[in-house]
């Protein structure tokens, strides 16, 4: 069965499962899944249809420019038809076909695009935690079918409508389908037939999240069956937000068609006031070399070269663990200049350990390391737990912490695992260690109840029966100084006495010292109550309580945290740590790591809580290290940050670090450690949750932003380059010794030949520019000012001069082969624009080296970039095909080339790489490095 005859939330629990034929502890088996899911398809809600193949080609063809200049080739080809079918229609056919090309071109990258995001798309897929088979695991959220069965925890987003069988204090905010703002409790008893869908209490719906405890359902209904998808089906389900740079590029791009429009006009009617132009196929010669000035002029291809660029770069990101959700952060992260750190698993290993059990009769030291439940526990002389007269103390508290935790320990190829809570994990394995390890089947002091751990009350309790003792025992495990004020006793052999004043004083004194030694502190505590005590889960039970003990857990540093710290220190960025742990712990291991002094302030979440918000901003400026810190200390930390200017990264895992992640410049979200809630939130997750990965994610967001100014640079100077060509020779034409040819027009250079620079020089090196690797020295300087435009003045200049150089050493070669002019000389005018025409493509080749760095000489790193050169040398082949091959010679107005011709059109166009190489020296020489953490535009 895939669906329920009734409504489910009106079924008892046992009903739902029958009707869905699944069972209720071991949830539906592998093969009887992989059938529902070929039945019912992929729980994923209808989206529009994918744009057909045809209509995204012939969008290509949609651009105002493109349009007027496919009129042009209709209308010269009119004048081919009148005037008698002389020959064949050459600038018809040579505009059409690079029309065509163009398309072809912008077809494919577009294409590339599209596959590079939806790769993206599938690395950040949700998945969901499920019983099959008997076995908890975790599967794709669009796997989810009709009787899976799922398990639920604080955190968890749901992603599909279930019926509730079993609930510890769950709940679920509902939000997002119902508006209601406070979480809904679910209970597994069924309601009303006619209940509303927020009162469905038994009911938990696809789109909301675990805001609290734990649970399991049986999935009732998935995809567009589901209360969301009843919701998606009225409304458009795909969104497309262009990011700000996304923006700024198009700003630009009209700017330019504006300008580029304009010029064209300008360019026209130069040629009118200086050539013979009689008749009507001469004027359409006319129009056609300022429409097709204009085409070339405007990057057209730039929208699409930045998307290709921004998705291979987020691409290379995934492959370093980072998973980009918002395109935005990549601009962003080019910006940050502060990151807020968690400790634990981020800067560590989250490979906890517990390392030391400290109880009221003495202490024990366990051995080995990770979730391995084996090791050897000694005292501090090294005696055997056999041999230790508290042994019993030391069996007692790490049974009943590892009876408090939910997380289990596997073995897999040979490995131990953890499941769940990497420090519940510990504890676990710790109690192995002993022999203390609870039962699977919870035959052995079976759990009865639960009051999970909250970030406020730092502390989770749990109820077992005791079979022993005929009551029940309650177990109560979290911060040292929070459970200490629940304690009125302790056990201390087999004795229980009352927990004197100055035995609280001695026990926070062992807390500070196992602090110190970047130990992460536990306590424990126990109480016994009668069954008919028992109102049921509350923090009441944590009350009158017997203090057992306190754990010492290490989780040692990652090896590479260091030196990421100092990586990013020397980017200018400034590295915080925030965490939920004892001060002294914090200040350890920020010393260990570099992000702070051994003997640096550390200031408490307690003491954040009196300050004023000027004597928080003070503390913010100074202080890098933060403890026992709550999700709402994140939040005012990140503001107060903002507050001063700073681009903060925070980090975060649990629910409640949402607002913080969303608050902040670019939330990062822990890929293993992290819930789904903060994932939702976050801009960035982290797929090995190290702290590294940040700054690698900082190091590949600047040098994304810095491929974008580079190709926009190139494109933009190139093409200026072109404008200034075109303009120059019309108004010089009498200067340079160009006279009206046979048609009676003035032009340096032919509108096919115009064309054919723009499809040859706009699109592969532009694109493989984009992709030059990362320069290791842009993490040696300070983070770019966020305000800083992609297109700024001193990028304004270097555009300007290398334009007027390639359009300089152009005009100069048409000069220097032309009769008259400045330089006397013999070739004829289609010798001569054949040289021109080939300086100019071969200047815009010597430009993509230019284009790489505005202040770094063009020789260094020269063959960095394989595919660079792979696209320059195709252009100069294209470009040699063009003077050589006989039909091409027909289409462009061109001759074949001598040697030495060859030889004067390479120098000539090298120019443009000696003039950029003479500025970016007087820069060099003029430029003073900027302070550290001063705010840089672009890549210098």
């Amino acid at each position: 069965m895939t669906a329920v005859d009734q409504a489910p939330h009106a079924l008892d629990a046992a009903s739902v499962a029958h009707e869905l034929d699944t069972d209720l502890e071991g949830g539906l088996t592998t093969d009887r899944a992989a059938e529902r899911l070929a039945s019912v398809g992929p729980n994923v809600l209808r989206e529009e249809p994918p744009e057909p193949r045809w209509r995204r080609f012939a969008r290509q063809f949609a651009d105002p420019l493109v349009i007027l200049l496919l009129a042009a080739a209709a209308i010269a080809a009119g004048v081919w038809l009148l005037e008698g079918v002389l020959g064949l229609p050459i600038d018809s056919i040579v505009i059409l076909a690079i029309v065509l090309l163009n398309a072809t071109l912008g077809y494919v990258q577009e294409a590339r695009a599209e596959r590079a995001i939806a790769a993206l798309r599938a690395l950040t897929e949700v998945t969901a935690t499920v019983v099959r088979d008997g076995r908890v695991g975790t599967v794709p959220a669009r796997e989810l079918v009709p009787g899976d069965l799922l398990a639920l925890e604080e955190g968890d987003a749901i992603a599909a409508d279930a019926r509730v069988v079993r609930s510890v204090a769950l709940s679920t905010g509902e939000g997002a389908l119902t508006g209601e703002s406070e979480p809904v409790a679910k209970k597994i008893d069924a309601v009303a037939t006619d209940a509303a869908l927020g009162d469905r209490t038994d009911m938990v719906f696809s789109g909301t999240v675990v805001t609290y405890g734990r649970g399991a359902a049986v999935v009732t209904a998935t995809g567009m069956g589901t209360e969301l998808g009843r919701i998606a089906g009225l409304l458009e389900t795909v969104e497309r937000h262009e990011t700000p740079l996304q923006r700024e590029i198009a700003r630009i791009g009209r700017v330019l068609g504006v300008a580029v429009v304009a010029i064209a006009v300008v360019v026209i009617a130069s040629i009118l006031s200086v050539s013979e132009v009689e008749g009507t196929a001469a004027l359409i010669d006319v129009m056609l070399i300022g429409v097709s000035l204009a085409v070339a002029a405007v990057p057209e291809g730039l929208a699409t070269i930045l998307t290709v660029v921004l998705a291979l770069g987020v691409q290379r990101m995934a492959a370093r663990h980072a998973i980009i959700r918002r395109l935005s952060a990549v601009e962003t992260l080019g910006a940050a200049t502060t990151i807020c750190t968690d400790k634990t698993g981020t800067l560590t290993r989250n490979e906890m350990t517990v390392r030391e059990a400290v109880t009221p009769s003495g202490a024990a030291v366990l051995g080995g390391t990770g979730y391995h439940p084996f090791g050897e526990v000694t005292d501090v002389d090294g005696f055997p737990l056999q041999e230790m007269p508290n042994a019993g103390d030391i069996r007692r508290v790490l049974f009943a912490a590892a009876l408090a935790s939910n997380a289990t320990i596997e073995e897999h190829d040979g490995a131990w695992v953890v499941r769940g809570d990497p420090t519940e994990g510990a504890l676990v394995a710790a109690a192995g260690k002993v022999g203390e390890v609870p039962d699977d089947d919870g035959s052995r002091s079976p759990r009865i109840d639960e009051v999970p751990f909250s970030s406020e009350r730092k502390l989770m309790s749990t109820v077992h029966l005791d079979e022993v003792r005929r009551d029940l025992r309650v177990v109560t495990k979290g911060a040292p100084d929070v459970l200490l004020m629940r304690c009125t006793h302790e056990r201390r052999g087999g004795e229980v006495v009352p927990l004197t004043q100055q035995r609280r004083q001695q026990i926070l004194a062992e807390v500070e010292d196992l602090a110190a030694r970047a130990m992460r502190t536990l306590a424990v505590g126990e109480r016994h109550i009668d069954d008919d005590d028992y109102d049921g889960p509350g923090e009441d039970l944590e009350r009158d309580l017997i203090f057992l003990g306190t754990l010492g857990i290490i989780d040692p540093p990652r090896e590479e945290a260091a030196a990421a710290v100092a990586a990013a220190q020397g980017a200018g960025v400034r590295v915080m740590m925030i965490t939920g742990d004892h001060p002294v712990t914090a200040r350890a291991i920020a010393g260990e790591v570099g992000i702070a002094a051994a003997d640096a302030p550390v200031a408490t979440g307690t003491e954040l809580e009196r300050m004023d918000d000027r004597t928080l901003d003070e503390t913010v400026g100074r202080v890098n290290v933060y403890a026992r810190v709550s999700p709402e200390h994140k939040l005012r930390i990140v503001r107060s940050l903002q507050g001063a200017g700073d681009v903060v990264a925070m980090t975060g895992d649990g629910v409640n670090d949402a607002p913080a992640l969303k608050t902040a410049d670019i939330g990062v979200a822990m890929g293993i450690a992290g819930t789904d809630v903060s994932k939702e939130a976050s801009d960035m997750v982290l797929t090995d949750d190290d702290f590294a990965t940040i700054v690698a994610a900082i190091e590949e967001g600047r040098s994304i932003f810095a491929n974008i100014r580079k190709f926009i640079r190139y494109l933009l100077s190139s093409n200026t380059g072109e404008v200034m060509t075109m303009f120059l020779g019309i108004v010089f034409a009498s200067v340079l010794g160009l006279t009206s040819g046979s048609d009676g027009i003035v032009t340096p250079l032919l509108a096919t030949q115009i064309l054919w620079i723009n499809l040859l020089t706009d699109a592969a090196p532009a694109l493989a520019v984009g992709m030059d690797p990362p320069d290791a020295r842009r993490m040696r300087r300070p983070p770019r000012s966020r305000t800083a435009r992609v297109v700024d003045g001193p990028m304004w200049v270097s555009i300007a001069l290398n334009g007027t150089a390639m359009a300089v050493a152009t005009l100069f070669v048409l000069d220097l082969e032309l009769p008259g002019g400045l330089v006397e000389g013999t070739s004829s005018e289609r010798v001569a624009r054949t040289m021109a025409f080939t300086t100019l493509v071969l200047a815009q080749l010597f430009n993509v080296f230019n284009a790489r760095s505005d202040r770094r000489s063009a020789f260094l790193g020269l063959f960095s970039n394989a595919w660079l050169w792979g696209a320059v040398a195709l252009s100069a082949l294209l470009q040699v095909a063009v003077a050589y091959l006989p039909f091409l010679n027909t289409a462009f107005g061109t001759e074949p080339l001598t040697a030495a011709q060859w030889g004067v059109t390479i120098v000539a166009a090298s120019v443009v790489l000696w003039v950029s190489e003479a500025r970016k020296l007087v820069a060099h020489r003029r430029y003073t490095p900027p302070m550290r953490r001063a705010p840089s535009s672009g890549d210098r």
